[in-house]
Order: C-alpha cells, then sequence, then structure tokens
C-alpha cells in the first residue's frame, strides 16, 4: 500500500489535473458526433469537473465498426501471445505509473475515500491487468481421444467485438475485470462507462494506446444508458456484452441480445448478502471487524456488501456493541482526507434513494442501534438497523448505501433458511468455531462467493459470481473469466 499523503496534498493534484473529456475511438479523441457534452460532477461538493462528450449510437456504431475492423484485420488477436502479454504488461506499468493521478480522479469522480482508492482499487486494479497478462501463454487448449484414424484439436479463439458496460461504484477497478481477460484472449472491445464516473476509463484508454495497443481495440464511448448502453446490446456486430450493474439493467441486456444477434451476454448484477453469525463464533470483536467491513466498506455501494446480518439470538447484544465500538474509526467526510474511511453517495439522486430507506425504518419504528442521519445531501451516516423482519424491506431489498440490517434466529437451518431467502445469490460471509457448522454453512447457502471468519471475494485467481438473479452466463476475475471472452472450436483432421 503506498505512503498516503495529506489532504492539501491530494487537493492540490486535483488542482493540476486536465482530464480526457472525449470518446476514445480507433485510437483518437474525439467528440460525440452530435456535438452534445454532459456534466460531471465532485459529488462531495458539487463542483464541476468537467464537461464529457455526450455520445449516442451514431458514435457506438462508429466504435463498434473501428473495433470490428480491428479484430479483422488480425492487428491484435493475430499477435503471439508472448506479444499480447508484454503489451500488457507495459500497460500495467503505465497504470503504476500514473496511479496516484487515477487515484485523485477516481476519488473526484465517485466521491470515494482516496485512502481507498489509493490502498487498494488502483493497486487491485494494476494487478488484475498484469495476471490476466501472464495468463496469457498459460493457457493451454487440449486434444481429444478419438483414436488413430483422426486428430481432434479443440482450440480457444477470441470472441470478437466485446462491449464492456461499467458500473459506478468501482469504475476503474470493474474496467480492469473486464479489460484484462478480454484484452488477454485477443478481443477488440467497446468501453461504456456509467454517466457517473467516466473519467479514469477515459485516462486509461489513453495509456493503452501509450503502451502499443493498437488503435481500434479498446474504444471508449461515454453517455447514458438509453444512449450508448441499449445501442451496444442490440448491435449486430458486438459478439458479447459483459455488464456489472442493477439486475434490472441485466434483464434488459438479455432481452436486447434476444431481440438483436443473440450475442452471449454475461452478467453480474445485485446482492443482498447475510452476514450470518454463530454463538460459537470464536471472537466476536474480530467478526464484529469484519461484518463493519463488509457493510460499511466503499460505503455499502458494493454488491457484494454484507448488508445484511443473520445474528444468533444469544449473541446479538454483544455483537452490535463490539459493531458499535469498531464504527468509532470509521470517520465519514471529505473523501481527498485520507484520514476518512466514508465518502460521498456517488450523486444527489442515490443519495435520496439511500435516504429513503432511512425513512422507512424511522416510520417503521425499527430501532436504530447507531447511525441513521445524513450530512449535506450527499453524505450518509453508517446506519445498524435492529429488529429487521423477514418480511420488511431492509431485508430484502438491494439499499447500495451504509445501512445494515439485523435479523436474529436460533438454528442454524433457521439461519440457512435467512440467508437463503432472498431473489439474490452473489455473497455471504458465515462466522463459526465449528467446522462442522462452517461446512454446511458453506455448502448450503446459495451463493457464488462463501466465506468463512471473513468478509471478502477472494483475490484474482478465484471467480467472482453470484446466484439465481445476482449472475448469468459467466465469471469475473480468474482463469475461468477467459472462457466467456473465446468461443471453443474442434478441429478435426482425419489422418486415415
Amino acid at each position: 500500500m503506498p505512503d498516503l499523503l495529506t489532504r492539501a496534498y491530494y487537493a492540490n493534484i486535483a488542482k493540476g489535473l486536465t482530464p480526457p473529456t472525449e470518446a476514445f475511438i480507433d485510437g483518437a479523441f474525439r467528440p460525440a458526433l452530435s456535438g452534445r457534452t454532459f456534466a460531471t460532477t465532485n459529488p462531495a461538493t458539487g463542483e464541476h469537473i468537467a464537461d464529457i462528450a455526450a455520445c449516442d449510437s451514431a458514435d457506438v456504431d462508429l466504435a463498434v465498426a473501428a473495433a470490428k475492423a480491428a479484430f479483422e484485420d488480425g492487428r491484435w488477436h493475430r499477435l503471439s501471445p508472448n506479444e499480447r502479454k508484454h503489451t500488457l504488461l507495459r500497460f500495467a506499468q503505465l497504470l503504476e505509473d500514473n496511479a496516484r493521478e487515477l487515484s485523485v480522479l477516481e476519488s473526484l469522480d465517485s466521491g470515494k475515500p482516496i485512502a481507498e482508492c489509493e490502498g487498494v482499487d488502483i493497486p487491485e486494479s494494476i494487478h488484475t491487468i498484469r495476471w490476466h497478462a501472464e495468463l496469457i501463454d498459460k493457457i493451454y487448449d487440449s486434444t481429444a481421444p478419438v483414436g488413430s484414424g483422426a486428430l481432434s484439436l479443440v482450440v480457444r479463439e477470441p470472441i470478437g467485438v466485446v462491449g464492456l458496460v461499467l458500473p459506478w461504484n468501482f469504475p476503474l477497478l470493474m474496467l480492469a475485470w473486464k479489460i484484462g481477460p478480454s484484452l488477454a484472449a485477443g478481443c477488440s472491445i467497446v468501453v461504456k462507462p456509467a454517466a457517473e464516473t467516466t473519467l479514469t476509463a477515459l485516462r486509461v484508454a489513453q495509456l493503452a494506446q501509450e503502451a502499443g495497443i493498437p488503435a481500434g481495440v479498446f474504444n471508449v464511448v461515454p453517455g447514458g444508458g438509453r444512449d450508448v448502453g441499449e445501442p451496444i446490446g442490440r448491435h449486430m456486430d458486438v459478439d458479447m456484452v459483459s455488464f456489472t450493474g442493477s439486475t434490472a439493467t441485466g434483464r434488459r441486456f438479455l432481452a436486447y441480445a434476444g431481440e438483436s444477434n443473440l450475442k452471449r451476454i454475461v452478467l453480474e448484477c445485485g446482492g443482498k448478502n447475510p452476514a450470518v453469525v454463530m454463538a460459537d463464533a470464536e471472537d466476536l470483536d474480530v467478526v464484529a471487524g469484519h461484518v463493519v467491513n463488509g457493510a460499511f466498506w466503499n460505503m455499502g455501494e458494493n454488491c457484494s456488501a454484507s448488508s445484511r446480518l443473520i445474528v444468533e439470538a444469544s449473541v446479538k447484544d454483544a455483537l452490535l456493541e463490539r459493531i458499535a465500538h469498531h464504527l468509532k474509526d470509521w470517520k465519514l467526510g471529505d473523501p481527498l482526507d485520507p484520514d476518512n474511511r466514508l465518502g460521498a453517495m456517488v450523486s444527489r439522486a442515490h443519495f435520496d434513494k439511500v435516504r429513503e430507506y432511512l425513512d422507512h425504518a424511522a416510520a417503521a419504528k425499527l430501532a436504530i442501534v447507531t447511525g441513521g442521519g445524513t450530512h449535506g445531501d450527499i453524505f450518509v451516516e453508517p446506519t445498524v438497523v435492529d429488529g429487521v423482519t423477514p418480511d420488511d424491506r431492509l431485508f430484502r431489498e438491494e439499499i447500495f448505501g451504509p445501512v445494515l440490517a439485523i435479523t436474529t434466529f436460533e438454528t442454524i437451518e433457521e439461519a440457512i433458511a435467512l440467508a437463503n431467502d432472498s431473489i439474490y445469490g452473489l455473497a455471504a460471509s458465515a462466522y463459526t468455531g465449528s467446522l462442522k457448522n462452517a461446512v454446511r454453512l458453506a455448502r448450503e447457502i446459495r451463493a457464488g462467493v462463501v466465506t468463512v471468519n471473513c468478509f471478502g471475494e477472494g483475490d484474482v485467481t478465484t471467480p467472482f459470481g453470484g446466484y439465481k438473479q445476482s449472475g448469468f452466463g459467466g465469471r469475473d476475475k480468474s482463469q475461468w473469466a477467459h472462457d466467456q471472452y473465446t468461443e471453443i472450436k474442434t478441429i478435426w483432421i482425419d489422418v486415415s
């Protein structure tokens, strides 16, 4: 983790930034064909940062045409695996050389704490690119056991033109999760960053070109969902879309595929993730630390956030006491102050959505253990709400904010039933001192990632994605991510 600087130093860096603002298509920045722009602001202060090219379907057509031309002439995917690997390693090094700038851009654009950007998001993004680059020449194709009369080869080929549609909560890290394996596979890409958080994607595209990724291979088209996301989803020359975002929008991409060219769709969508705490958990203070991190990391704007604490009734009060103690270390305020662990909601609209859940808790007379307040119409205090029943909105709906709902149980069977009582199945955590209980919880909770006695998502080597309405079609991270950006071809050679 890099040494953190002072708030004044980060503010000085911010003043000197001139971020790119135009679409990046076929190796060059260019305004939207319509000439339209939209404003991007610092959510923590309301300060105007820049006016971004507001692209639409015409710009998407241009970007897809450039990506298709690049793919068809093979300027990227026909390079040797070793050549692609070393280009991506140069790219990762450029990201590292510019890591502080990218951290400040990310914080300004999203409201994320600078300590989180510098300590987690940007280093992990760089590591992700390096890891997938190194994997390029280490994934082997195979042969099939067909006998002496033929030779059968089973090979991977890049799928073609890929649309990468990003969320606003982890702008650069989610970009890295997708461009790492897609570029490693040899695809050409058209990136649609979230309208709220566009700046780092444009800067990364610039660095990719500097690293030697050919023109047309890496394109970025900023704009809104209907203007850019839907045209990508419906485009007849886009072979695949990888989307991270809400379940409602993910459904639309499945419809777009069905109504166009049956392109492959990979979805990583919402979550309402349980943290199950058994009475036999060995150290409730350690558990409380993990629960607080799981619920309030990135202001709860995290699809894998542990937003439901399902705790055995006999230890609830003791655990809540320790949670309140840990929350004293989670300072809320200016994202550029490295002492703050909680920043701003990404936008006023999202702030209003989260505040409505706080209003619901008050109206329903639920017990607010800690928090419950707001500051400046953009900051939300980390809030713990007790007495939440399974039919309550706080138990069932994805809030995507710093709100932790508490529900109790008496038996492990009840705990498993509560954990699975959701349309989602992205992540879960189980805390217990019993190996038998740990294995049972890990096996029976229906989620794509289950952590035991910790909160997390694994690392770059482990697949990430969900069950039920949390995911569809594939996984981010790990070797498995490469599979979704490739087609599997059988080559049968008659040698009889």
